[in-house]
Formats: structure tokens, C-alpha cells, sequence
């Protein structure tokens, strides 16, 4: 029972409430099954491209360093052309596939320090991170908050978390942290919460933080971090008050990175713990902007395997063991169990590492389920589990939102975006958001 006294099927998500809604179909141009690379691409830049590709077209190679006539232009980089504040907050590395995709132009997604390119490539292409620091179309990213920090600092360097149990992974031993600072006027960075609390808006202009060597903690065990890391909802408060300075128009992507790792690892709960953790931050910018000439759209870049089963009554805990109405229809306290007479959850996974071969499932009777490292099981053995290839939803609200609907290719992300915009500037000047 949520905290309005509602069972989990009548609850709905922030985003869920939003007025406009349509499919997504996700394929990559040479994947039924797509990569975020591929997907993020697409969303951001207009133009479908292959899996592992950030932001150039599908006639690269993928892992081979081609010319920049291949390159495709974000919708960040055309909101920085037009005099935006841009930001991108994440709980992935900031040099991931989809923050990469808003800033950075990569024929290998992997290519996210210069540690990752082959030496022979490395003349003529630029890591990720090294391209978020040197961007300088329009003034450059205002705000760029995440995980990664072992891609911004040399193999030689010890990390300031975690010291020498967590070094830096540049070859080249760049302090890119540094160069940010040297670069901007009225710049910060920050890595851990003490330091993101002091931040002060007023004199800041850009803000880098790197809250994690690699990825961000997930939601779930965020408390436990030993320096502290700001939640997604807070991360996207403060991006919007640095982005909202002097009625400026505005640019932000937000992404909850980690509800991804969460489903690959077999971790629902992980996973769902992050999806409300988005839901969050997107009620804290609902609180901030005003929709008369601000779009929200929500949506992913792919699906995953997960599926809901069996038949628990109303409810019963979505991560628990299935418990089934009696034979008058009445909640009772009998397990659903399956052909080895085991009882089941309600949810699991096509595939992944919840794979336990045949008769050897285990009986779940004494098990917690709902346990943060209990992994849902899976049909198929794998060491991670894959995405999925259904449509997902993108849901809408705000200045522009009627344009989402029907069944849409992901591509078409972006244009909508772009035309909401378009039409904000031309009927509210420097509002649209």
C-alpha cells in the first residue's frame, strides 16, 4: 500500500499522469534488438545509426576512426548554437552511451577515455571525455553531473574517494577535472555531496560533478556511499536553478542510468528503486518550470526482458512470491508454484545470471525475494541480461506535447523536440524551454 493508502496497480509514476503518450519503436539500423549508443543517437540527433555508434551515421565502422562527415549535430549542440544553457545530469558515467550521445562524436562506444582507443587512432580521434571538456559550441555545457571520474583523471592519479584502490584511467595523465576549471569563467567542481550542497548558484556558471569512479551508486544503496552523492531529483534541482539564471532558455537531459545496470545484473528491485528515483526528478522539475512554454517528455531508449507472470492476487508485493486468491476469488495465503511444485515470483527475466539450470531451481519458500541482491529468475542463461526489442512509451506534457502520439520511429524524438522549441522561441522569444 503506497502512501495513499493505494495498492501498487492503481499507483502511477509522475510521468504516468502526463496528458500525451506514444510507442517508440527502438531498433537500431543494423540491430532488431537495439544499444543504447544506437537509440540515444537517434533520440538526440534525428538520425537512426548503428549499435555501438555515438552521434555519427550508419555508414561508419564500427571500432574504426572515420572522417566528420559522418558526424550527425544533437539537439544540445543546436540549443547551444541558439543561445541555451545546456545540462546533462545522469547516474551513469557522464561519458556513457547516452549522456555521450548529447555532447560527443564516437564510432566506438567504449572509446570514453583515451586509455580505451587504440594508439593508432588516437591522432585522429578524441576520447568522450576529453570532448565534453573541449566543447565549445555557443559558451558550452553549463552543467554536466554524473559517475566516470576514472575517465577525467591520469592512471597515475589516486582517486579522491576511494585513493589508490581506485585510479584514474587516462593514459595521456590529464587532469581534465582542472581543465574545466581553467576553460570556464566562473566554473566549479564538485565530487561529493558536502561540496554539491556549497555550491553556490549565484556564481556559478558551470558546474562539473563526477560523483563516482564509475557509475553512480544505485538509488538503493546511495545512502551507504562513504563520501555522499546527491540523489537524481537533486541533481536535476540544481541543474534547473544554474539553467533558469536570467530567464535564459534552456536545455536539459536527464537520465536515471542506473535502472539499465539494475535489470543487466538481475536486479529488479535495484531497478525499480531507480525508476522511482526518476519519477522523482521528474516531479521536482514539474514543481520548477512552467509548461505554458516548457516540453517534459519521458521516455527509454530501450526496453529489457523483464516480465510480469503468474497470477498473484491484487496486492500482492510486486517483488515477493506469488500468493493466489482462493476458489470463492478471496485473497487467501496459498503459493502459485510451478511444475517442481516451487513457488514463483511475479517477476522475472527472459535471460541473464538468474539462470539456474532445470530441476536445481532453487525452493524459494525460505527465500527473501524482496532482498536489494536477490536476482529475479531467467529462461536463458547469460552473464548480463540483454535489452528487449518491444516499443516503449514516451510520455508528454507541457508547450509542443500534442505532437506526441501514435506509433512513432525514435528518430522522430527528436524532431518533435526541436519543432516544440522552434515554435516556443518564435511565440515567447528567450522563454522556451
Amino acid at each position: 500500500v503506497d502512501q495513499y493508502g493505494e495498492e501498487g496497480e492503481e499507483n502511477l509514476l509522475s510521468f504516468e499522469k502526463f496528458p500525451y503518450t506514444a510507442l517508440s519503436k527502438t531498433y537500431n539500423t543494423n540491430l532488431q534488438t537495439p544499444d543504447s549508443a544506437g537509440t540515444m543517437s537517434a533520440m538526440i540527433t534525428g538520425i537512426k545509426t548503428k549499435a555501438g555508434a555515438i552521434s555519427v551515421d550508419e555508414r561508419v565502422q564500427i571500432g574504426e576512426c572515420g572522417p566528420k562527415a559522418h558526424h550527425t549535430t544533437s539537439l544540445l549542440t543546436e540549443a547551444e548554437l541558439s543561445g541555451f544553457r545546456t545540462g546533462i545530469v545522469t547516474t551513469a558515467r557522464l561519458t556513457h552511451a547516452t549522456p555521450a550521445a548529447t555532447y560527443a562524436h564516437a564510432e566506438k562506444r567504449s572509446w570514453e577515455s583515451d586509455h580505451n582507443i587504440p594508439k593508432a587512432q588516437r591522432k585522429h580521434c578524441q576520447d568522450i571525455a576529453l570532448q565534453l571538456i573541449e566543447y565549445s559550441i555557443g559558451d558550452g555545457i553549463e552543467v554536466a553531473m554524473g559517475g566516470g571520474r576514472y575517465n577525467f583523471i591520469g592512471s597515475k592519479t589516486a582517486d579522491p574517494e576511494y585513493g589508490l584502490f581506485s585510479k584514474g584511467m587516462r593514459e595521456d595523465q590529464q587532469d581534465l577535472t582542472k581543465a574545466w576549471l581553467q576553460k570556464h569563467d566562473n566554473a566549479a567542481y564538485v565530487w561529493n555531496q558536502k561540496q554539491f550542497d556549497a555550491i553556490d548558484i549565484k556564481n556559478t556558471d558551470h558546474l562539473l560533478g563526477l560523483f563516482e569512479p564509475s557509475h553512480m551508486q544505485y538509488e538503493i544503496d546511495r545512502n551507504d556511499d562513504q563520501a555522499g552523492e546527491p540523489a537524481l531529483k537533486d541533481m536535476t534541482a540544481k541543474a534547473l536553478k544554474l539553467l533558469q539564471k536570467d530567464n535564459t532558455p534552456y536545455f536539459l537531459i536527464v537520465e536515471g542510468g542506473r535502472i539499465d545496470h539494475g535489470h543487466h545484473a538481475g536486479y529488479a528491485k535495484k531497478a525499480l528503486h531507480d525508476t522511482v528515483a526518476l519519477s522523482d526528478a521528474v516531479d521536482t522539475a514539474l514543481s520548477v518550470v512552467d509548461l505554458k512554454n516548457t516540453l517534459i517528455m519521458v521516455t527509454a531508449d530501450h526496453a529489457h526482458t523483464m516480465t510480469m507472470s503468474g497470477y498473484a492476487q491484487k496486492g500482492n508485493p510486486i517483488l515477493g512470491k506469488i500468493f493466489v486468491p482462493d476458489e470463492q476469488g478471496n485473497p487467501s495465503d496459498k503459493l502459485q508454484k510451478d511444475s517442481q511444485d516451487k513457488p514463483m515470483t511475479t517477476l522475472s527475466y527472459a535471460n541473464g545470471p538468474g539462470y539456474v539450470n532445470g530441476d536445481k531451481r532453487p525452493d524459494l519458500t525460505h527465500v527473501d525475494t524482496e532482498h536489494k541482491d536477490y536476482k529475479q529468475a531467467a529462461t536463458l542463461p547469460l552473464y548480463s541480461e540483454t535489452h528487449s526489442g518491444e516499443d516503449v512509451i514516451i510520455y508528454a506534457t507541457g508547450a509542443g506535447s500534442q505532437l506526441v502520439r501514435g506509433v512513432l520511429e525514435q528518430n522522430m524524438t527528436y524532431h518533435i523536440m526541436k519543432t516544440a522549441i522552434e515554435h516556443q522561441l518564435k511565440t515567447n522569444g528567450s522563454n522556451g524551454n
